[in-house]
């Protein structure tokens, strides 16, 4: 069995130019700790941010903020952020609380 790390959680990694925040599993108030350390790696080496929620099961309210503080700071210090959420969860979400034009989709080039 491979152990492709925790079940849940919000990782940060830089891949082509982007910094891909990737959500996985469940993200909810139990790792607010991590959200908060992850918010300055998402935005210190000023690339654009992409919210990778494909390997997103469930997300609260407070995972919802996160994303939505992460938006804030990353316009904040003029710092594209886009999604790829294949599934529409997060996506659907967001527009539910009236927020679905907050964050841009992802645009992806054909290769």
């Amino acid at each position: 069995m491979i152990d492709d790390g925790p079940t849940d959680s919000i990782r940060v990694e830089v891949v082509d130019g982007s910094t891909v925040v990737h959500l996985v599993g469940e993200i909810d108030a139990a790792l607010r700790q991590q959200a908060s350390n992850t918010m300055g790696l998402a935005l210190m080496h000023g690339l654009p941010v992409v919210i990778d929620a494909n390997g997103l099961r469930f997300i609260d309210s407070s995972g919802i903020a996160f994303v939505l503080q992460l938006h804030m700071a990353a316009a904040e210090a003029g710092i594209p952020m886009s999604l790829r959420d294949s599934r529409g969860l997060l996506r659907d979400l967001l527009s539910v609380v009236g927020l679905g034009a907050v964050i841009p989709d992802e645009v992806v080039s054909p290769l």
